[in-house]
């Protein structure tokens, strides 16, 4: 909206340097697809903050942990906690709005010290919200909206992600690029939730800005892959032919239940439609793009580092400082680096030294 805002108030001279900066697409998504395929080496957050409040019990109200972003982010958290000193209670909503309501709702019996919302929409669950800030209970989040940081209206001291935007625009790059600039594109979201809508939504705009195509935009319930992935696939490919090229999704879920019914069509796991997922690096995304079944890429997040991040941020509210300001790196994950940051554990889990600069300030 900015950019648009932008280009309708400048002078006809900046509008064309601004087309000039898109004269050649391949430059550019190139560019950015080598930004983000390079390892991750450098401690880029925060190098000072408050030290460990020691004696807290906090509850993490995981959206699915069938999901592997979720479970990472649970993973991390405990991680991390489990160093700080903390005392970690996980709760799975298990994939349903009906799942979290009475998630948040064992958390609130348990009058913990802070919670985590993991994965799933604030606005979803609005009346505890307003009881967890009623009862002076932080809420840290990942994933809870397209805010990064404070989010002031749902109630949030923090809301963790990367830049979803740049992972977004990173997927559709690299589609673009390995298409060598003519991609016919499927895009798969969920509209149960606003930041998975802000990133098909920005996919699809970078692959027209580049000169793509985009055949159909696929709103279907993340929760219900299993169910729903298998038939859909045959009916695209029955409906789309050789022209689908490439699949991007918002999460890595969605590529879990596709292999078969493109075995079944007679598909080699590294034919087209090739696989890109916009998040989060899940587990079984890495094993297929190992394996070269399926998935060709996945720009990943950092989900331990995340998972720090979020008990860091916890602490800092604890304390009654401002949120970090931390945006975590994203990572274009394919065959040819998947051997670093974390990629033989199947993780995006950045060299760059998180866990030490996280304990140097928690010593302080």
């Amino acid at each position: 909206m900015k950019r648009r805002q932008f280009l309708q108030t400048t002078t006809a001279v900046l509008v064309l340097c601004a087309s000039q900066a898109y004269a050649d697409p391949m430059t550019d998504a190139k560019a950015v697809v080598d930004k983000y395929a390079t390892p991750v080496t450098k401690w880029d957050g925060p190098t000072t903050g408050p030290k460990a409040q020691t004696g807290k019990t906090i509850v993490v109200l995981a959206g699915d942990l069938k999901n592997g972003g979720i479970l990472g982010v649970s993973n991390g958290v405990e991680e991390a906690a489990k160093t700080i000193g903390w005392q970690v209670k996980v709760l799975d909503g298990a994939g349903s709005i009906g799942g979290r309501t009475a998630a948040f709702g064992q958390a609130m019996a348990l009058k913990p010290d802070g919670i985590i919302i993991d994965g799933f929409d604030a606005v979803e669950q609005a009346p505890a919200l307003e009881e967890a800030k009623a009862a002076k209970i932080p809420l840290v989040a990942w994933h809870a909206g397209p805010t990064i940081g404070p989010d002031d209206k749902n109630g949030l001291f923090a809301n963790v992600s990367t830049d979803a935007m740049e992972v977004s625009k990173a997927a559709a790059d690299w589609a673009f690029v390995d298409a060598k600039g003519k991609p016919g594109v499927i895009i798969f979201t969920d509209s149960t939730y606003a930041i998975a809508i802000a990133k098909a939504d920005r996919m699809k705009q970078e692959i027209e800005r580049l000169g793509g195509k985009v055949l159909e935009y696929v709103d279907t319930p993340i929760a219900e892959t299993s169910q729903r992935m298998p038939q859909l696939t045959t009916s695209l490919l029955q409906k789309y032919g050789d022209n689908w090229t490439h699949s991007l999704a918002i999460n890595d879920l969605y590529f879990d239940f596709m292999g078969p019914s493109l075995a079944s069509a007679g598909k080699g796991g590294t034919d087209a439609p090739i696989n890109v997922a916009a998040g989060d690096g899940s587990q079984s995304a890495y094993e297929r793009i190992r394996a070269g079944q399926y998935q060709k890429v996945t720009v990943a997040e950092p989900l331990n580092l995340q998972g720090w991040q979020l008990v860091d941020e916890l602490n800092r509210a604890f304390s009654g400082e401002k949120w970090s300001g931390y945006l975590s790196p994203l990572h274009v994950v394919t065959s040819d680096n998947i051997q670093s940051d974390g990629g033989p554990k199947n993780s995006f889990d950045p060299d760059n030294g998180y866990r030490n600069e996280y304990k140097k300030l928690w010593a302080k």
